[in-house]
């Protein structure tokens, strides 16, 4: 039988090995490369990239849609799991909300980063119109913010206690911090009632909040009119692709959790099970939707519209299509059909390849449709009907990915990435059941 202390020591935060320092260094040098790209955009201007009249948006806007997206599943499937009392969830809400966290800090950072000078963001406040579902964004994205903070943190109350006793002998100054962060917790029913309240309220808002986040994301594409956007079906569209982005990267980061912390007993061959038959199902849905948002067209397409699915089918943007399309939902779906398939490792390479094609896949919404306005732009360079992103466009992006990596990683690293208190409840329960059947 595991006694208190040994769930502490399996599950309290421990020191940085060497793969992850390894791992940190490369974040860091990526981070700082892109900073140094971002300074020069802001000193130069946007003429640094390769946006322009046609293509206004770009590889920024790419990488807002993924990150609002990824933050949107970790929330969800946390609160869904939160208010259903599903017992395995305990290994994983952790991990959910950490990445909803980061991902919706950097969805905010990133739109700071597409108006090419930060102190223009006042003007979307100064002058916003509530006509503009950029002005929604600007509301909606904060409040998000807060309930995806508050529902990573309400919970971590009592391990914050667990662990400023913990370290108050062996590192004092992190056990004061543990202190601070538990708000005074002592484990009373009054405590405790209260945070369940909370919780709970906080994983019913987060569930419309999200639901508003990705739908008005939906309405900026939809409402600009635009072939390839202009359609009813983008809210749903927007809705289930975002399950698929946030889904599997969950897969990727329990994975990465749970071999570098050593959590093999905590983070079992059933929850990657579950996650996969959870990811089988979010692809699914999001092939129905890409059907019904592409096929239709296809069926009764307008002039305009041939030619923007000519683009994707069968013209330069076909292999990145049909990657995303086949690669990215098709052959997880076939994989995922099959138990083998939601094994830890070939799991963890199905959800990179989900990821993967998660990010082109919002490439492709963004970049295409701009290239085909229903206006074309007369005496406009010939290089405008062409885009490919900069070096500072890749430099910055890859630097907010890895700026989004590194928040992942340094709150794994201090915080318990599966809830103590809670799973050692959970065994004593177990034990106390066995007890009373023998």
């Amino acid at each position: 039988m595991k006694s208190r202390e040994q769930f502490i020591q399996d599950l309290a935060p421990k020191k940085f090995n060497k793969i992850e320092k390894i791992w940190m260094g490369v974040l860091i040098v990526v981070i700082f490369a892109g900073f140094l790209a971002y300074v020069d955009q802001v000193r130069k201007g946007l003429e640094v990239t390769n946006l322009n009249d046609y293509v206004l948006w770009g590889i920024y806007i790419s990488n807002f849609v993924f990150f609002i997206a990824t933050s949107f599943v970790g929330a969800a499937t946390v609160a869904i799991l939160r208010l259903t009392q599903n017992s395995w969830r305990t290994p994983l809400v952790r991990s959910a909300e950490i990445i909803s966290l980061a991902a919706t800090i950097m969805a905010g950072v990133t739109i700071i980063i597409d108006l090419g000078r930060p102190d223009r963001m006042l003007n979307t406040i100064i002058y916003a119109r509530f006509q503009s579902p950029i002005t929604w964004d600007i509301i909606i994205i904060p409040s998000y913010l807060i309930a995806v903070f508050f529902l990573l943190y309400y919970p971590l109350l009592p391990d914050f206690a667990i662990l400023k006793k913990y370290y108050s002998k062996t590192q004092p100054k992190l056990s004061k911090i543990y202190g601070k962060l538990s708000l005074k917790w002592t484990g009373s029913e009054k405590q405790k009632l209260i945070q369940q309240k909370s919780v709970r309220i906080v994983a019913v808002l987060i569930l419309p909040l999200g639901l508003i986040l990705q739908t008005i994301d939906a309405w900026l594409f939809s409402s600009t009119y635009r072939i390839g956007w202009n359609s009813t079906n983008f809210g749903p569209y927007f809705f289930s692709g975002a399950f698929v982005t946030g889904v599997g990267a969950l897969v990727v980061s329990i994975y990465w959790v749970r071999r570098m912390k050593g959590l093999e007993e905590y983070i079992t061959d059933y929850h990657f099970d579950k996650m996969g038959k959870f990811l089988g199902l979010a692809c699914l849905i999001y092939l129905y939707f890409n059907a019904n948002e592409y096929l239709m067209p296809a069926y009764a397409s307008t002039v305009e519209e041939e030619a923007h699915l000519d683009t994707l089918f069968t013209g330069h943007y076909s292999n990145l299509f049909w990657f995303v399309t086949i690669g990215g939902l098709v052959i997880p779906v076939i994989l995922l059909f099959f138990k083998k398939g939601r094994k830890p490792f070939p799991l963890f390479l199905i959800g990179m390849l989900v990821v993967l094609g998660a990010w082109w896949k919002r490439y492709i919404i963004v970049v295409p449709t701009l290239l085909h306005p229903y206006l074309p732009i007369q005496g406009v360079p010939e290089s405008w009907r062409e885009y490919f992103p900069s070096l500072h466009e890749w430099l910055i992006t890859a630097s907010n990915l890895a700026t989004g990596l590194l928040i992942f990683t340094l709150l794994v690293r201090y915080l318990p990435t599966v809830s103590i208190q809670r799973s050692i409840d959970e065994y004593e329960a177990q034990q106390s059941e066995l007890n009373k059947k023998s």
